[in-house]
């Protein structure tokens, strides 16, 4: 290392006794200062070569463009690429290919391919062939989001026809944004969809719980909508995204002022990659178009319509959840302010009375609540992709296969001891366990008090919208023309932090070499400095005072919103009962559905009698499993030998082996002792394939452990019922000790 006569050498701070702390910790702060400052120029330099390229976006994965939106009938600025696996890794083309969509909610695309541990990463290793549906920084004029869900079909028929040996249709992944827009085009369209996976998404807008997560109060305290469509006319038609940018920075003041700064500033000399990779997709805003915006917090945000199935299509067809037929994949945290558990699962209390009603419409919903990780950890996090997205993409078989109803998916760590842990892939090994609607009503859901005020701020940010329309909206248009609208862009506070702190700025040009002379003579001060813990603390104290004020703001937004339109007066005046009990958005029910399931459940109880081997096992197998109410990839793995060609049963595909299992499970729920009394007769007459028959189910049951209590009681009777002279051994040999960890919900 070169002498530098700038900075004073270690012996002589070392001369001043305790004073050389105050200098070491001097100079070490002086060169994570300028070091961070010249971090700042890099970051702004980034940001306008990313706002240059012509489709910028922040994969990790090379992508090829297969279909491009804007050539379209209706064109959009959306894209479908495939990608490209990594050397080393191989997908296996039969397998089913996994779509990932990406959200559009200010930023741009590439977040779900962000690192080799991603959702994009976790499939490619599970072999699947992978896609990727991204979009534009500027929207096509006119675009509406009803045409961006068919420009998503047709991609996902593309899709479709590049495989058509795959065993299931797509498994399409929505993360945010994205997650609604894809249940919405699931609900139109099921026969695109093998399965489908939200990840942060909210479906529920208008739940939560008083005293957190006051994001859904923002558009009642701000009356409405009113103030989307002024920002869309000072824009000349186009929102801009860097206020839904803005608007996610401020729910967390203490990281956006400082902890995200500071913690640059302190791991200066290893911060820097991965704080420069975040922040060119943080801040790479895009557009979306004056229709596309108010769609979202019309009919989504305040108006609350996706689960009540209020929404419609140009053509009147309305979008009901319950059309989905894939199985559907909620993936919530409760650390997660923007998207928390009650907006991303109440759904289902909209839509369902009891889980008997679930299963009526074929569907499967399997939920799991991380206890801490926030809103973007949830998709960019490399432990939660390495844990629950691996989960996932390695066990969508088995969630495909679950009958319908509704599970929560547990993860338990796989140790040496684990039984069955052959049977499992990864470290850890998801298990789906039964639930109905009270777990979801444990998690938080609104009362009739909540849903009142609500839907008064519905009503009145209708009035205020139908206002601003016709007496402020046409002098705004007047006013502002397409280039006042960029200037206005270019001088939002999150793009000016960019532009000023990079080599556009003249006064930046010393940072540069400044930093190259400090990295050459850095001299970071040692851990147990005492001005370093000093400084700990000192930003500990900060951060638990913007902490403060936080929480003050959002008691305040809270009390203000409920005292305003919580008020009788108000609620009447808008055409609101005060007095009324019932829900404010509920899906409605039709007597048509009531009359196809009552020939359905005919239908399944002619069936009772009928086939063979293969309907015995099955209904065999979940007789015996509804005494747990669960099902891991243990199991699983050894039920694929049911679909193999043994025992007399015929190969079967994942669809036919999906089919059967459902249709014996809703025989079972229908009436479950004709079901089981009906086994017998659908067995073989020879004994010796009856015994091989059984000792397969054994194996199955025997693969997370021994049975105990009503399942041994079950799998008793199973055994009389398949009536061999010689009988096999227990379903419940004792194994040796299983130490294993259980995570309800990951840490």
């Amino acid at each position: 290392m070169r002498y530098s006569p700038y900075f004073p050498t270690t012996d002589f701070a070392t001369q001043f006794g305790p004073a050389g702390f105050a200098f070491d910790y001097a100079l070490d702060a002086a060169q994570r200062s300028v070091l961070f400052w010249d971090v700042m120029r890099k970051r702004g330099n980034q940001y306008q070569t990313h706002a240059e390229a012509t489709a910028p976006h922040v994969l990790s994965f090379t992508p090829e463009v297969l279909l491009d939106g804007r050539t379209l009938e209706k064109p959009v600025n959306y894209a479908l690429v495939r990608i490209i696996p990594p050397k080393g890794v191989e997908v296996d083309e039969s397998r089913r290919p996994f779509v990932v969509v990406d959200p559009r909610a200010g930023h741009g695309p590439g977040i779900g391919g962000f690192k080799a541990d991603s959702e994009i990463g976790v499939a490619l290793k599970a072999g699947h062939p992978c896609y990727f549906i991204g979009f534009l920084p500027e929207p096509v004029p006119g675009q509406t989001i009803e045409d961006i869900a068919l420009a998503e079909a047709i991609f996902l028929e593309k899709v479709i026809s590049l495989h058509p040996q795959a065993d299931a249709k797509p498994c399409v992944i929505g993360n945010c944004q994205a997650g609604w827009a894809v249940m919405m085009l699931a609900a139109l369209r099921p026969e695109l969809f093998g399965s489908i996976i939200i990840a942060g998404a909210p479906l529920s807008y208008w739940a939560g719980e008083r005293g957190k997560y006051p994001m859904r109060y923002t558009g009642g305290l701000l009356g409405g909508t009113w103030l989307t469509a002024l920002t869309s006319d000072l824009g000349h038609g186009q929102f801009d995204g860097a206020w839904l940018v803005q608007n996610f920075e401020n729910q967390n003041p203490a990281n956006t002022l400082w902890t995200k700064q500071y913690n640059l500033y302190s791991k200066i000399d290893t911060e820097a990659p991965r704080y420069l990779g975040f922040e060119q997709w943080w801040g790479g805003h895009v557009s979306l178009n004056a229709e596309e915006i108010q769609f979202i917090v019309d009919e989504l945000f305040v108006g609350n319509k996706l689960a009540a199935g209020r929404i419609e299509t140009s053509k009147g067809e309305a979008i009901d959840l319950r059309n989905i037929r894939a199985p559907i994949v909620v993936f919530c945290s409760k650390g997660d302010n923007i998207t928390p558990p009650t907006q991303a699962l109440d759904w289902i209390l909209d839509l369902y009375d009891d889980v008997n009603e679930i299963r009526s419409h074929g569907q499967t919903i399997v939920y799991t609540v991380h206890e801490t990780i926030g809103h973007l950890g949830i998709f960019v996090s490399a432990s939660v992709a390495r844990k629950e997205h691996g989960e996932f993409s390695n066990n969508i078989d088995l969630i495909d296969a679950l009958p319908p109803g509704l599970y929560e998916a547990i993860f338990e760590a796989k140790t040496d001891e684990t039984v069955g842990g052959d049977l499992v892939q990864g470290d850890w090994i998801m298990r789906c366990e039964a639930r109905t609607l009270d777990d979801i009503r444990a998690l938080g859901c609104n009362g009739p008090a909540d849903d009142r005020c609500f839907a008064t701020v519905a009503k009145v940010s209708d009035i205020n919208l139908s206002l601003y329309h016709t007496f402020l909206q046409p002098f705004i248009r007047a006013m502002v023309p397409d280039w006042t609208a960029k200037q206005l862009r270019e001088l939002h506070p999150l793009r000016l932090q960019y532009e000023l702190f990079s080599d556009a700025n003249p006064w930046m040009a010393p940072i540069a070499d400044l930093a190259v002379d400090v990295t050459e003579e850095r001299r970071p001060v040692p851990a147990d400095n005492p001005f370093l813990a000093l400084e700990q603390t000192f930003s500990r104290q900060i951060v638990a005072g913007l902490d403060a004020w936080r929480e003050g703001i959002e008691a305040l937004s809270e009390a203000t919103f409920l005292s305003v339109y919580g008020s009788p007066l108000l609620q009447a005046a808008v055409g609101i009962d005060p007095s009324d009990s019932k829900p404010q958005r509920r899906a409605s029910k039709t007597a048509l559905h009531a009359q196809v399931l009552k020939t359905r459940i005919e239908e399944l109880r002619a069936q009772m009698d009928h086939g063979g081997l293969r309907e015995g096992l099955a209904r065999s197998l979940l007789y015996v499993a509804l005494a747990s109410g669960a099902a891991d990839e243990r199991g699983f793995a050894a039920i694929r030998r049911m679909r193999r060609a043994k025992d007399g049963i015929p190969a079967m595909t994942l669809t036919e082996f999906k089919a059967l299992i459902r249709d014996q499970f809703l025989m079972l729920v229908i009436d479950e002792e004709a079901a089981v009394n009906a086994i017998p007769r659908l067995l073989p007459t020879e004994v010796g394939v009856r015994r091989e028959a059984l000792s397969s189910l054994r194996e199955v049951l025997n693969a997370r452990g021994p049975l105990a209590g009503e399942a041994e009681q079950r799998w008793q009777r199973i055994i009389q019922l398949f009536d061999v002279s010689e009988e096999p051994p227990s379903a419940s040999p004792t194994p040796k000790p299983t130490p294993v960890k259980v995570v309800r919900r990951a840490n």
